[in-house]
């Protein structure tokens, strides 16, 4: 038989009572209830659903874990893609996140052609999906914004864009090739973190925002939601994990963005200033002490070049922070920060590569002594003292600085880090530079005995 299949057809076998509702089934062949279960908008909450409204181009997916998100862009895709030939691009955290999460996942593409009954052709090795009648999707990553540089696309689904190592640039790379097609249009499915980007998104008027907490899947065990509510319920990362809610400063974080607002100055006010010193800080990228000499892909080199003026303040004035070069080629642009600015010295961390990360900035020939520090403390426990120059407005930030006010507003005290990327590389760069900078260590007056 034909069934109305869609959220009403849902809502009817809901009000059936039970034994009506056996009758049906049981008039229903195979075939039907397979349909039936495959049917994504019969049981989808209306935050799974494309937006209704006229003219948007980026739908924004907010939600709690397990709500569904994944299925939800899985379905949207494989929809599009059965409409004629199109070009679509899958960017994931990690191009490995993208294979095992969006193609490959229990949720993923795979899965919900299967229940479909479309044999959709999936090569690993170029990263493609092929749909029958002529869609490609490529699979792109987070980490990596020049691979997005030159494609074209209808449409994208951007996965845990939260998770993102590089951002700005592979979103703004990604909406330069989004111009395909007479509607080209972009989902983000992500568990909300406090990201300017995502703060960027959200604000724009052809932006339209959905979402739902993890309670709200009801495909989820009772036990597991009951648990996770029980234990998590109130609390800020229940908020953030559990309810979806995008929390604007998080609890104990060293930094917050009042904080940074206070903290700002005019570039043009910093270059007038007469700098007493200028040191370039280093948070080389991990993986630089492997044989290879290669970084783990998406891996970040922060670069953050800091002065002290002559009123005694101190003032970030560069972030030359660089992804996915080599050694050589991370070393060159500390090199040429450092010759853009004076730098008098290098502050580099030494626990990725030790002699290794010194020997390639003195490759580099950047003509400026390289100093390299060793991590024996916690990423938090390094930033307290900048933290308090910051709160005592003694350290200003000379200009914008996106990703590394975010990260600065990850750090939290007492250890952790609940900021975008796997780490803090910029932060971490600036607080090396920092510390070097001040007059003490801790930048806090001490008494010695005598």
């Amino acid at each position: 038989m034909k069934l109305p299949f869609g959220p009403d057809m849902a809502r009817h076998l809901a009000r059936m009572s039970e034994e009506k509702l056996r009758a049906f089934l049981a008039d229903c062949t195979p075939t039907d209830v397979l349909l039936l279960d495959s049917q994504f908008e019969m049981w989808a909450q209306d935050g799974q659903l494309p937006p209704k409204q006229e003219g948007w181009t980026t739908w924004l997916m907010m939600a709690g874990r397990g709500f569904g998100k994944t299925r939800a862009g899985a379905e949207w895709i494989h929809a599009l893609a059965m409409t004629g030939q199109r070009r679509i691009a899958l960017v994931g955290a990690t191009i490995d996140d993208a294979r095992s999460i969006m193609v490959e996942g229990v949720s993923g593409l795979l899965s919900v052609a299967k229940r479909q009954r479309v044999n959709v052709r999936w090569e690993p090795s170029k990263g493609e999906l092929r749909w029958p009648k002529g869609s490609i999707a490529k699979l792109f990553s987070g980490d990596n914004p020049d691979g997005l540089r030159g494609a074209e696309h209808d449409f994208a689904w951007c996965d845990e864009l939260a998770k993102w190592r590089q951002p700005d640039g592979a979103w703004d790379n990604l909406q330069f090739g989004l111009r395909r097609g007479s509607r080209a249009r972009a989902l983000v499915t992500t568990t909300p973190k406090p990201l300017a980007l995502l703060n960027r998104i959200r604000a724009l008027r052809w932006t339209v925002e959905t979402g739902g907490p993890t309670a709200a899947n009801i495909n989820l065990p009772k036990t597991f939601v009951d648990v996770m509510v029980e234990t998590y319920g109130g609390t800020r990362i229940g908020r953030q994990e559990l309810d979806g809610e995008l929390i604007a400063d998080a609890e104990g974080a060293l930094w917050t963005k009042a904080m940074i607002e206070a903290a700002r100055a005019p570039l043009d006010l910093a270059r007038d200033e007469l700098m007493r010193r200028i040191v370039v800080g280093v948070d080389p990228p991990a993986g630089s002490s492997t044989n290879s000499g290669l970084a783990r892909q998406g891996d970040a080199c922060g670069i953050i070049v800091c002065g002290k003026g002559e009123d005694g303040n101190l003032y970030v004035l560069e972030d030359a922070s660089v992804g996915g070069l080599r050694p050589e080629g991370w070393a060159n642009r500390v090199a040429a920060a450092a010759a853009r600015w004076g730098a008098s010295l290098i502050v580099a961390e030494s626990n990725n590569g030790g002699a290794m990360v010194k020997s390639v900035l003195d490759a580099a020939e950047a003509g400026v002594r390289v100093k390299l520090v060793h991590a024996s403390l916690g990423k938090s426990a390094r930033a307290e003292p900048v933290a308090l120059r910051f709160e005592r407005g003694r350290l200003k930030l000379a200009g914008s600085f996106p990703e590394l006010e975010a990260q600065l507003c990850g750090l939290i005290a007492g250890g952790g880090y609940e900021g975008p990327g796997r780490s803090p590389d910029r932060a971490d760069a600036m607080v090396w530079a920092m510390t070097e900078l001040g007059e003490t260590k801790s930048g806090i007056p001490r008494v010695v005995r005598l």
